[in-house]
């Protein structure tokens, strides 16, 4: 609207002018060379105006053709940009959905147009990634990493090819290259932490931690994590005791959370005899985070206490925390161990409706304390379709003990204590344990006797896992007592064709064997000293500036599990 009354004003304005102009058209007299002109004001006017228009035109027809060479140049620059701008984008995704035919025409048309461009760099490396041609890859990151603008990218791709190759120390090389750039890119500095890791120079790893808070690629929370990670693992590997305590005492103090961590340091303040100081640091972990290496190393700050006096401070310790199975396993082990069978059984009553395998086992080693076989023999075949027990885990590796690193992937922080098949699916287990401590007997051939008829095979007296019944604890049951040495090597009546082979010889052995499954996952807990695999894994970053062809190798397939073979012995 305003442009609307701004023109209409000017009109008015020309308007009124050439009104006024007309009402006073003047004289105006030329005289040049005895020729003399006589006209108005307003037509002299139009002249001058048209000689100036004529003046322009010629003016910009000269111009034009004095700069036309530059401006037809300029034009064929415009149109190679645009060629190769097409060149380069449509490559890219050629490259991003695989097409190696069109992804290599177009990086050979970049090429030709472009060639010095970053970007035709980049799709002419990742072009032949695509197509297995790795050599001219790693020809072309080189040349990158040797420009100012394409420097951190092609130290990238270098570190990938290396990683490829299972070159890991030129990938080392590249990496820390890459982190002491400006601006420290996320993979060089994880690189770097991971290759430190693996190598076991944890005060290494501890600095370049340090250098990732300060350039900002960390959080606060996550620095600490993995610095009491880091601090754990450099006391595990000090010889020195004093620095070793010093080291698990900062960790635990981190990560009050970290078993590890915190169990470590109250053993070596326990060996030490600050037994007050380690049980603080043990309390406010298992407060934390309940876990049965809290458990034993806050038993074994008194060796010297009776079973009696572990059961005590076992269920103290139990109070301290959430009601956890954890905290269950531990008071009815210690009531085991104190012959307290009540204490046992009122600790796992809540956990015999879907049992573990340790719950099962628990049970198990329980009744045949009480004598009452038939219900032992039923808890062992549960125990071995029962569930798995949380382990420490990481990557659907399963290992005896703790470690600071996945040895699958090379994560810092990787082993978590859960389930290894809990959740969604996780592909091949690679259960990293020791060959089962009960060997395998050889099946007996029964010669057919008269007599009662023999008893049913645990496979068949073994109820349907997913079965809630259970069967109440008789009140009337008598006292277990210790059987003699008469009545171990006097079987009863009818017992001799009814045992299988686990259940053969007195009774005395029977409770050592159900003992031994119950404290089987504690069987390679007794050296705390992890050892780093001197193999780095590969590691592809997720910002790969190539893709792959090669699919990752898959893992061997494991062994049979040590239950499996505990399940043979009641299939014989």
């Amino acid at each position: 609207m305003i442009r609307v009354i701004f023109y209409l004003i000017l009109v008015a304005a020309l308007a009124f002018g050439a009104v006024w102009m007309a009402d006073r058209p003047g004289e105006v007299a030329i005289t040049w060379q005895g020729t003399r002109i006589d006209t108005s004001v307003l037509v002299l006017i139009a002249a001058v105006a048209t000689v100036v228009v004529a003046a322009v035109i010629v003016w910009s027809i000269l111009r034009a053709i004095v700069r036309a060479p530059e401006t037809i140049a300029r034009y064929r620059r415009y149109r190679r940009g645009v060629r190769g701008y097409l060149a380069v984008s449509q490559g890219l995704i050629a490259v991003g959905s695989g097409d190696a035919r069109a992804a290599k025409r177009l990086t050979a048309e970049a090429v030709r147009i472009a060639p010095r461009e970053p970007l035709t760099l980049l799709l002419a490396a990742q072009s032949a990634q695509l197509s297995g041609d790795h050599g001219t890859a790693v020809a072309t990151f080189q040349e990158m990493a040797h420009r100012d603008d394409t420097r951190v990218l092609g130290l990238h791709g270098l570190f990938v090819e290396a990683q490829r190759r299972a070159d890991h120390a030129a990938a080392l090389t590249y990496a820390e290259e890459a982190a002491r750039h400006a601006s420290v890119p996320v993979w060089a500095a994880q690189a770097v932490l991971e290759f430190r890791c693996v190598a076991g120079d944890w005060s290494g790893a501890l600095e370049r931690l340090d250098r990732n808070l300060k350039s900002r690629l960390i959080d606060r929370r996550t620095y600490r994590r993995q610095r009491a990670v880091l601090l754990t693992a450099q006391a595990i590997a000090q010889t020195d005791r004093e620095r070793a305590t010093a080291l698990a005492r900062e960790a635990a103090k981190l990560a009050p959370d970290l078993v590890p961590a915190a169990a470590l340091a109250a053993r070596l303040l326990g060996e030490a005899g600050e037994r007050r100081k380690a049980a603080r640091i043990l309390e406010r972990a298992w407060h934390a985070n309940p876990h049965p290496d809290l458990a034993d190393a806050y038993v074994a700050l008194r060796p010297g206490d009776s079973a009696r006096q572990r059961l005590s401070r076992v269920e103290a310790l139990a109070a301290k925390g959430p009601a956890d199975a954890e905290a269950a396993l531990a008071v009815a082990q210690a009531a085991l161990d104190a012959k307290e069978f009540a204490a046992a059984r009122t600790a796992l009553a809540p956990y015999t409706a879907a049992p573990r395998k340790r719950v099962a086992a628990l049970m198990a080693e329980l009744e045949m304390a009480q004598g009452d076989e038939g219900r032992a023999r039923e808890w062992m075949a549960r125990a071995l379709n029962a569930r798995r027990d949380p382990a420490w885990t990481a990557d659907a590796f399963v290992s005896d003990h703790w470690l600071p690193i996945s040895p699958v992937s090379g994560r810092l922080d990787a082993f978590e204590w859960k389930d290894p098949l809990a959740g969604e699916d996780h592909g091949t287990v690679i259960e990293h344990r020791a060959e089962p401590s009960v060997p395998a007997v050889p099946a007996r051939v029964e010669t057919p006797q008269a007599g009662p008829a023999p008893q049913a095979e645990p496979s068949q007296q073994a109820p349907p896992a997913n079965e809630k019944r259970e069967r109440a604890p008789r009140a009337d049951a008598p006292e277990f007592r210790p059987p003699s040495a008469e009545e171990e090597q006097t079987p009863r009546a009818g017992e001799e064709d009814s045992r299988s082979p686990f259940f053969a010889g007195g009774r005395r052995e029977r409770r050592v064997r159900a003992a031994a499954m119950a404290n089987e996952w504690r069987a390679a807990r007794s050296d705390m000293t992890p050892i780093v695999p001197a193999v780095i894994p590969l590691v592809h970053a997720p910002d790969d500036p190539g893709p792959n062809g090669e699919p990752p190798a898959e893992p061997e397939p494991p062994p049979p599990a040590s239950w499996s073979r505990i399940r043979a012995l009641f299939k014989s």
